[in-house]
């Protein structure tokens, strides 16, 4: 039995939130624990947010490479490129490890103290942690759930062989010839996309009625239009049923009847669950959100001294989120006056083209605020940059108040929207309104202008269209 530790502030886990809530106790000379039975920066760093944008940045620079590689506007030519899936995986696993030896580097520089392995609470005082040389025990005054969440497995498609999840998909080292994808929401069609481009035949299985149900389908139909064009099929309405037949084929009912799907491989992404298996959850007295551990606008649990952040408590399930939390925790914790009283909570979809919403939708600002909304969109097709980029699908989206011009929402679709989403935030947060946009002077050639030309344009006075 190893000795005890006691400790302020314990955190179980060390993904984007556990790791910044540590971090900032450490700088705030909190006595700081962070207990995680894998690798520091969590689910995010080595299996999802960096390892996919990693993929998809290489997809698509070998599939321009392809497009360079026949007839192009720009006079560019070039013999058809090759692809060694297998390296492209060393050189993502060369960024995560990267970003892996920083994050360490800096908890270390925080003096946080770090344990691996599997944490359970033994009280809401005490957790137990199997460690690979033994059991530890430790005790705090304040305890964090920071433990993150993991794909969600269908009962009749286990992952397994052929079915792979979102992790697995990104540790291929050959290019599946034929992918079918389940689920068509970001994370399906962000990893579809990639492969699509990479050279798989690429099916993608929705049961809603279109894909990114969570968008509205204003934002989503440049999406829909370009997996078109990359010859990826989309059957919409549809539900997998299973594997069938000596070949493994997946089973699907849709609107034309069932179909069988030879695939070899098949991306299950039909969401994620909290980790809170082995937690020892049991042990305390948390109110719960169904699978979620409810929390205040503090991040407080139902249980003194005991909070959680990041996707153990719900939607939106993003890692940015869980930073702002675990940051504003550990500074409750040192005795600051916090609360968490965020206006916007960005979200990126990484498609192609990119899809950023900032706020709310105007049919969401119509419900929210029973009241009348203007609107103002400006299309990237007559935007200078757009077109010196090929750039042109997609558009900037404004929704404000009609009677005060108060901003309320800020979407956009295009390429590399992504960048221009902490602008779309920040004008919100700072309860901008259509006329501080437009009076902006926004920077030429930029995407950028299009937001100026979406205000003006809700302003009723557009210069450019």
């Amino acid at each position: 039995m190893k000795k005890d530790i006691s400790c302020k502030l314990l955190i179980i886990g060390a993904g984007p939130g556990g790791y910044v809530c540590g971090i900032r106790a450490g700088q705030l000379g909190l006595d700081t624990v962070l207990v995680d039975a894998g690798k520091a920066g969590g689910t995010c760093l080595h299996v999802g947010c960096i390892p996919s944008k990693s993929l998809i940045h290489a997809a698509e620079e070998f599939h321009r490479s392809h497009e360079l590689a026949s007839a192009n506007p720009f006079g560019i030519t070039q013999a058809a490129p090759s692809i060694d899936l297998g390296k492209t995986i060393d050189w993502k696993d060369s960024i995560v490890t990267r970003l892996h030896n920083g994050v360490i580097g800096l908890l270390k520089k925080a003096n946080v103290k770090m344990v691996r392995g599997q944490a359970r609470f033994l009280d809401g005082k005490t957790v137990s942690v199997e460690t690979d040389t033994g059991q530890q025990v430790i005790s705090a005054e304040t305890i964090v759930i920071a433990t993150g969440s993991s794909p969600m497995e269908l009962p009749f498609l286990p992952f397994g062989g052929k079915v792979i999840s979102s992790t697995g998909a990104l540790a291929l080292r050959q290019v599946p010839e034929k992918l079918v994808v389940v689920g068509g929401g970001y994370i399906g069609l962000e990893l579809g996309t990639a492969f699509a481009k990479l050279g798989s035949k690429v099916t993608v299985v929705e049961a809603a009625e279109r894909i990114l149900p969570q968008y509205d389908s204003e934002l989503t139909a440049p999406v829909a239009a370009r997996l078109k064009e990359l010859g990826v099929r989309i059957l919409t309405s549809t539900k997998a049923q299973g594997l069938k037949g000596s070949n493994d084929a997946l089973h699907i009912e849709g609107p034309k009847g069932a179909e069988e799907l030879q695939a070899d491989k098949i991306l299950v992404t039909v969401g994620r669950k909290p980790v809170t298996a082995n937690l020892g959850l049991e042990e305390l007295v948390l109110d719960m959100d169904g699978p979620f551990i409810r929390i205040n606008n503090h991040c407080e649990t139902a249980m003194r001294n005991i909070y959680a952040i990041g996707d153990v408590t719900g939607e939106p399930m993003l890692a940015h989120r869980a930073m702002a939390q675990g940051e504003m925790v550990a500074e409750i914790v040192a005795g600051h006056r916090r609360i968490w009283d965020k206006q916007v909570i960005p979200a990126v979809c990484f498609t192609d083209p990119e899809i950023v919403t900032v706020g709310l939708s105007p049919d969401a600002a119509r419900a929210a605020h029973s009241v009348e909304i203007k609107t103002g969109v400006f299309p990237f097709a007559a935007n200078g940059r757009a077109m010196t980029m090929l750039a042109e699908r997609g558009f900037v989206r404004v929704v404000a108040r009609a009677d005060n011009h108060l901003l309320l929402g800020i979407q956009a679709v295009g390429e590399g929207v992504s960048e221009l989403s902490a602008g779309f935030a920040q004008a919100i947060e700072m309860g901008a309104r259509l006329e501080d946009i437009a009076g902006t002077i926004h920077a030429h050639p930029t995407l950028s202008e299009g937001v100026q030309e979406a205000a003006l344009k809700a302003l009723g006075r557009t210069i450019h269209i």
